[in-house]
């Protein structure tokens, strides 16, 4: 029965959005295929979206950043999580080792977590790492040269990446420099099919009015204008979190009982911020977005020129967003105009052929 052992990083959900597709495609070519799903990310994630048989053992496979919410870094409460992981560094290489051995995989897959390539390497196992990103990016611009601790951090990282047989590098990607051998790879998504009418019913919206999403990732955003979204005539509002309930216009996505890609898919305009899931599945939709930029994310970049060159999108400043003065961003992301066809969501396939010679 093949095997394969995916360490999957827990900061936020996106890096378990880009390894699902990919087991999905290799569990269509290799027959009886099961995982195993070593990651901090809860299983009612996986469970509406993981097609082949898995089991999930919880354990923390890298640390990414701290966040006080979905647009801001904590830098030093990150390099504090970061010091605690690195403490005892190479035990905890060898002992993820051998829980990878009793397990016995044809192969570790790592999105993408650094211990977790580390631990493949160290068991003797093929070891192939998938992302857009790599922490070593992300982090470096927080390195402080006279934190002698943080320079050592950053080389512990980027010598476990150095271990992994291959990167495949999802586009739309950073250009990752640790890897010994890298294969670039098309995006992966797996867009839903639009609901639009039931969804539109089950919001009350008119046939006039604009439905926007308004999704931060897993990390959720805390404060909403609300009041001032409820005054904003020609639209209804779906929020990823909880919503007031004398409001009229938002509602809860948990109060409309359909899962968030089904969401994604069906309404007019997505709010959000630049994260590699939602914007590679906006432009792959056609649907516009209007992000909040963080500015200190390493992968923004990318993921902004994906959507300005195949998609429709426009920024709107936090200080707009926290005042609720988003229509002017709204018409401009509508105004955008769609200008070249977007890439074929491809990597998950070409990830699931390469996989297939190691499973």
């Amino acid at each position: 029965m093949p095997l394969i052992w995916c360490s999957i990083s827990g900061h936020g959900f996106g890096h378990a959005a880009q390894v699902v597709p990919v087991l999905n495609a290799l569990g269509r070519l290799v027959p009886n295929l099961s995982a195993v799903l070593r990651t901090t990310v809860p299983a009612d994630f996986f469970e509406p979206r993981l097609d082949i048989p898995w089991q999930l053992t919880r354990a923390q496979q890298d640390v990414g950043c701290i966040q006080d919410g979905p647009l801001t870094i904590d830098i030093a409460k990150t390099w504090s999580a970061h010091a605690a992981l690195h403490t005892d560094w190479d035990n905890k290489i060898e002992a993820e080792a051998a829980l990878i051995r009793k397990a016995r995989p044809d192969c570790v897959l790592s999105d993408i977590s650094h211990l977790g390539i580390a631990a493949g390497a160290a068991a003797g196992l093929p070891t192939i790492a998938l992302c857009s990103l790599s922490w070593d990016l992300v982090l470096d611009p927080f390195v402080d040269p006279n934190q002698q601790e943080h320079t050592a951090i950053l080389q512990q990282i980027r010598e476990a990446y150095g271990r992994a047989d291959c990167l495949l590098r999802v586009a739309p990607a950073l250009a990752t420099t640790a890897f010994p051998s890298v294969r670039d790879i098309g995006p992966i998504a797996e867009p839903a099919a639009p609901q639009t009418a039931i969804l539109r019913k089950a919001i009350d919206a008119e046939e006039s009015e604009r439905v926007v999403l308004v999704g931060f990732g897993g990390i959720a955003l805390r404060q909403l204008p609300f009041e001032q979204m409820e005054l904003m005539r020609g639209f209804r509002f779906i929020v990823d979190g909880a919503v007031p309930d004398h409001l009229t216009r938002v509602r809860s996505l948990a109060s409309l009982g359909l899962a968030f890609k089904t969401v994604i898919a069906s309404v007019d305009l997505i709010l959000t911020k630049p994260g590699y899931g939602t914007i590679v599945e906006a432009v792959a939709l056609g649907t516009p977005v209007v992000y909040v930029r963080r500015y200190n994310f390493a992968d923004e970049p990318p993921l902004l020129t994906h959507l300005h060159r195949f998609g429709r999108g426009a920024e709107l400043s936090l200080v707009d967003c926290r005042r609720g003065q988003w229509e002017a961003a709204i018409e401009q992301a509508f105004a955008h105009p769609l200008s070249e066809a977007p890439p074929p969501l491809s990597g998950a396939h070409e990830a699931a052929q390469f996989l297939t010679d190691y499973v």
